[in-house]
């Protein structure tokens, strides 16, 4: 029986490193080695209830989790007496915590999202019993000011709840947040909420000259961001929001001894400590050289694409570059995103030049490319 677990595992492990070297269109930093923390996975840790309350039993993260969401506060500036957030599951979750938030605080507001934004914000609207209206994308992935403004104007007597994309999933594309608020001053909107996904952008926008300012400074309520960038062997990642909206959906549980501020009951103990070792090893200046490395090399590759006449499009500031949708060979091969006629490679920390070049070489030596019909909305924006 043994012998057959092991050959199993054998297999396995074989067929997630190979796969591991051609792993481009989705993002994840494949670049991590959490050797170090390998065997607290011989215990168990749940982090249920609220983070900053200590439950009555003892197999938990509290304190590392603390630590993680203070960096976060200070990258996203929000003062440590005023924020609260946790460590969720991923990305989802932090949207689902971030629409639930809105809907407590505006019961009957309409929640606007583009049509670029990530699956989980209609299925938010789902879930939770929001009025939702999808709102046009412009040809890079934004949203359309000028469609928002006038649905705004329809129903400018109910509160606006608006999810704004720092990074959408397919087009690496912002949302401006300035003439987001300049829509929500001209229509006199005094009731809203602002949640920001940050999905994977979240870590790479806050160290990057001369890009947007998207943080508490400014009147947002909720941000999303994933673990993905940091590097985490569990889907993982990170919500923050004012203390005070928190204070509405809070319920004191005596079972645990703490309060239920989250979506899940019980929570990974696991993934707090492995965010917390990788920003503790790299520390704010590393994934400062980590965020703007990948965006030189994305538009590296964007640049050898266009060299070679191939369409492709990358947005300012993203790590995500769009090209013309490649054969099923290659597509299965660099495990590729698609949509429609094209697709996106995410320049991770693991795609260095030498494997854009490889990449490339595949790309414009294959068969079967598609006609010039079929990619004219295709244009470069990258500036």
């Amino acid at each position: 029986m043994l012998d057959t677990v092991s050959k199993e595992l054998a297999i396995f492990w074989q067929q997630i490193e190979e796969r591991s070297q051609f792993h481009a269109g989705y993002p994840y930093n494949l670049s991590c080695d959490f050797s170090r923390i390998n065997k607290f996975f011989n215990f168990l840790l749940n982090n249920a209830g609220d983070p900053y309350i200590e439950p009555d039993f003892g197999l938990h993260s509290r304190k590392f989790e603390q630590e993680v969401l203070s960096f976060f506060a200070q990258l996203y500036k929000i003062p440590e007496n005023e924020f609260w957030g946790y460590v969720t599951a991923g990305g989802t979750e932090g949207n689902l915590y971030g629409i639930l938030l809105a809907r407590e605080i505006y019961p009957d507001g309409i929640l606007y999202s583009s049509q670029d934004s990530h699956y989980s914000i209609a299925k938010a609207a789902r879930l939770f019993g929001v009025q939702h209206q999808v709102i046009n994308s412009q040809i890079n992935g934004e949203i359309s000011y000028e469609h928002l403004s006038q649905a705004i104007q329809q129903n400018s007597h109910k509160p606006v709840i608006i999810n704004l994309n720092i990074g959408t999933t397919v087009k690496g594309a912002i949302d401006d947040l300035d003439k987001i608020l300049e829509i929500l001053k001209y229509h006199q909107i005094k009731d809203y909420y602002i949640h920001c996904d940050a999905a994977l952008s979240g870590m790479i926008l806050p160290f990057l000259d001369h890009a947007p300012q998207i943080n508490f400074q400014k009147p947002i309520d909720s941000v999303a961001i994933s673990g993905k960038f940091i590097g985490s062997p569990i889907p993982c990642g990170v919500v923050l929001t004012k203390k005070k909206w928190v204070e509405k959906v809070e319920t004191m549980i005596e079972y645990i001894g703490s309060k239920d501020t989250t979506i899940l009951g019980s929570r990974n103990g696991h993934t707090p400590l492995i965010l917390w070792y990788a920003l503790k090893t790299k520390g704010y200046e590393g994934f400062a050289k980590e965020a703007k490395t990948c965006i030189q090399n994305a538009q590296y590759l964007f640049q050898q694409l266009q060299l070679r006449e191939y369409p492709c499009m990358l947005n300012k500031f993203s790590n995500t570059v769009v090209f013309q949708k490649p054969n099923q060979v290659l597509i299965k091969k660099w495990q590729l995103a698609t949509l429609d006629n094209f697709a996106h490679l995410i320049v991770m920390q693991n795609i260095d030049r030498q494997k854009i070049d490889t990449f490339v070489n595949e790309l414009v030596l294959q068969e079967g490319i598609l006609p010039e019909s079929e990619y004219l909305h295709l244009q470069p924006v990258f500036s």
